[in-house]
């Protein structure tokens, strides 16, 4: 009988042992490629090539991975010893092993090329990774033994070869290609993402819609694009790229040899053409590519996967590039007062070409979604169109808009129009919203027109509306802040504020503890906002009408007869919305709410400001939440450094403490090489105690309550930044920008008073 007869057990082991048990978990994400979870398909193609497992072998696998090929050879073979580099995956395996009730498979921690030479000799050897070299493997053979080992020559399918000693030699032998592809809907079963049941609904949908399955799976997800799409291009062995690194290698004239009707339902976009290969970005992981090679003449086509918003932006870039000439070629002189005549006017001979306005603001809002971008500022200086993004608090130039100062007259139209904004008026600032969907997230747009010089300035804000907040965990204060903003949502009434500079995520801090009392839901709460910037599932919030005649102290009224337990006020803005906050906590409400000041003590003395009488903010006022926003380190690229000499003699005059550690973060691919992602909250928390309730009540000059706060126990911005520092979360050099100079040394508690 042929060593290569195909094995009736096969089928059996197949059946009886099911890949589910091997995969089904997210613990594979971002640890496993297509090789490490094979599927039923591929196994069954490399048991039927390779020589007959016996049932007396001992057998060496190479490339572990779940565990699932271990486990179907453990059912052919006597004993199995599985080689596996990363510990996590290993355990895994052994996990799933356990489970199955194998216990004739050992699981190794090793590299591949070394084996298992205590354990041997071995009947067969296969290896299911690219190794250095496998002059060892075939040493750990018997007499008759065979190393099968999977190799890949360029970019075309891998396959298996036989190496077998013979006399001395080393035999080679060619067992053909073996093909690891997966449909992405199997790939997501196997990270644990949907189940069987959940993805053949979703097949369900895709065909009814006639759009593709991923489309349909991740509008279902509570998960994040790029780590999704970044695992999918881990699994399908292809690169996964942002739309920033692609623009840099864009090639816009290779975009003309296709057709774009064919490319967009291919889900393709060619990038450029590089050592005669053809690379194209997809959102699709599935898509087709062979028939580019009749259209573009190359010896390879590489996909490079991308975000479905990347993906657009690419598009937007591409479409707008090319008809570029036409849109920076537009005719006549600018007007004297920098306008032109309404683009959107129905009696415009070129309202024809306003679409292509239309395009360039989406394509600007993409690009804001897709960089994380909190405001876009759209601004001319003289013939110099400026477009901006604010990232973690700092602005960002996009250079390669290339407009003109008709393109901006027109842009700013397109604007005003979508936020309902009068086009007529180019004299005054005006202010306006509307709301835009970019895949399953949704945005409530604040823009505001701000005549200058040269023209109209816009500043767009861009607000998610996910139906959910963050949470407090989430936030990033510290447990003992934490656990005390928590505490006082639990308290049958009483006054909270929450204050800081514009954009110092106040807003975001009272919708953290929103979302608690909603997910608690056994109070009711209502919220009278100017904006409403997040919208909550399970919260009743209103929005002020100032051009009726409603705001916030008419709502205040209105709401202590719809019987509500917590009561959020947007912002206190004047004495009439002061008192009846003071009055709605009076009978039994917990209400939250918002100033502009500096720092938490500098909060009483703007309601004393207000006219609020001192004896009413002390018996009804339980805390102030002061806070800005610092840039927070890139986890990825975090590195420690030596601190700033300069800063370190401002924050201890007497010399650091020992061992005083700082971070930053060296930029990297993640973070779009700035070092910093995202922004995290630094907080000043006084509570208000009897003794500092007293000193209120009193209203002495602000340092001395200052002072007195400090004696009970006032948390400093100061004391949060410097735990933020040390724990790597922030770099040193925020400090400065968050902090006076006069409160980047330590505050004397107890120091002298005034006589």
């Amino acid at each position: 009988m042929s060593e290569f007869t195909v094995d009736p057990r096969i089928d059996l082991v197949l059946q009886r042992l099911p890949r589910r048990q091997f995969v089904a978990s997210d613990d594979l994400r971002g640890m496993l490629s297509g090789h490490g979870i094979p599927g039923e398909q591929t196994v069954r193609q490399i048991l039927e090539r390779i020589p007959r497992v016996k049932s007396s072998y001992y057998v060496m696998l190479v490339g572990c991975g779940s565990g699932y090929l271990a486990g179907v050879l453990s059912r052919l073979a006597r004993h199995v010893v599985a080689i596996e580099r990363q510990e996590p995956v290993a355990r895994i395996a052994r996990r799933s092993l356990e489970a199955a009730g194998i216990d004739n498979v050992e699981v190794r921690v090793g590299e591949g090329e070394d084996g298992a030479a205590d354990a041997g000799p071995f009947d067969l050897v296969l290896t299911m990774c690219s190794l250095a070299g496998n002059a060892r493997l075939i040493e750990q053979l018997t007499l008759n033994g065979s190393l099968i080992a999977l190799e890949r020559v360029g970019q075309h399918e891998p396959e298996l070869v036989q190496y077998r000693k013979h006399h001395g030699e080393v035999i080679r032998r060619s067992l053909g290609p073996i093909s690891f592809e997966r449909k992405t809907g199997d790939i997501l079963i196997d990270l644990g993402y949907i189940d069987e049941d959940a993805l053949e609904k979703a097949r369900e949908e895709a065909q009814r819609r006639q759009v593709s399955v991923l489309d349909v799976i991740r509008r279902n997800l509570r998960v994040e694009d790029v780590g999704l799409y970044r695992s999918l291009a881990r699994q399908h062995g292809i690169e996964f790229a942002r739309a920033d690194d692609l623009l840099n290698r864009l090639d816009s004239r290779l975009f003309q040899s296709f057709s774009s009707v064919f490319l967009e339902n291919q889900r393709l976009i060619p990038i450029r053409i590089e050592d005669h290969a053809l690379t194209v970005a997809t959102d699709d992981p599935d898509a087709q590519t062979e028939d580019l090679r009749a259209i573009q003449p190359a010896n390879d086509v590489v996909k490079v996967l991308v975000t479905p918003t990347d993906f657009r932006r690419l598009w937007s870039n591409i479409d707008l590039t090319r008809r570029g000439s036409d849109l920076l070629q537009w005719g006549g002189r600018d007007t004297e007062d920098g306008g032109i005549k309404d683009l959107l006017d129905s009696n415009d001979p070129e309202r024809e070409l306003s679409h292509h306005l239309v395009s360039i603001y989406e394509a600007i809002l993409l690009d804001a979604v897709s960089a994380g971008a909190s405001d876009i500022h759209i601004e001319r200086y003289g013939r110099r169109i400026r477009i901006r993004l604010r990232i973690d608090g700092e602005l960002h130039d996009l250079d390669y808009y290339q407009l003109g100062p008709k393109d901006h007259a027109g842009l700013i139209n397109v604007i005003k129009v979508q936020a309902e904004i009068n086009i007529a008026e180019r004299r005054l600032p005006q202010g306006g919203r509307s709301q835009m969907r970019v895949g399953k997230s949704a945005f409530d747009l604040r823009v505001q027109i701000q005549p200058s010089l040269h023209g109209e300035h816009a500043v767009i804000r861009l607000l998610s509306q996910t139906g959910r907040a963050l949470g407090l965990r989430e936030l990033g204060m510290s447990r003992q802040v934490a656990d005390a903003y928590e505490r006082l949502l639990d308290n049958p009434s009483g006054l909270v504020l929450v204050v800081g500079p514009t954009g110092s995520g106040k807003s975001t801090t009272l919708y953290a503890g929103l979302q608690q009392l909603a997910d608690d839901g056994r109070r009711k709460v209502i919220t009278v906002e100017d904006p409403i910037e997040y919208s909550i599932d399970n919260i009743q919030q209103t929005r002020v009408r100032s051009e009726i005649g409603f705001n916030f102290a008419d709502a205040m009224r209105a709401f202590v007869r719809e019987d509500p337990d917590v009561i959020l006020v947007g912002e206190i803005r004047d004495m009439e919305t002061a008192m009846e906050a003071i009055r709605a906590s009076q009978t039994g409400h917990i209400v939250l709410s918002t100033l502009h000041c500096n720092d938490a003590v500098d909060a009483l003395q703007r309601m004393y400001d207000l006219g609020v009488h001192p004896n009413s903010i002390a018996g009804e006022l339980l805390a102030v939440i002061a806070q800005r926003l610092a840039k927070r380190i890139c986890p990825k690229c975090r590195e420690e450094v030596e601190p700033d000499p300069a800063i370190l003699r401002e924050l201890f005059p007497d010399g650091p403490p020992t061992g005083f550690r700082s971070y930053i973060g060296r930029g990297c691919s993640e973070c779009g090489g700035r070092g910093t992602r995202g922004r995290i909250a630094i907080v000043e928390y006084l509570h208000v105690n009897d003794a500092v309730r007293n000193h209120i009540a009193k209203q002495p000059p602000i340092g001395e309550l200052r002072w007195r706060a400090l004696d009970s126990g006032l948390i400093t911005m100061r004391d949060s930044a410097l735990d933020h520092v040390i724990e790597g979360v922030i770099p040193l050099s925020e400090l400065p920008r968050l902090l006076p100079q006069e409160r980047m040394a330590p505050e004397q508690r107890g120091g002298l008073r005034p006589e």
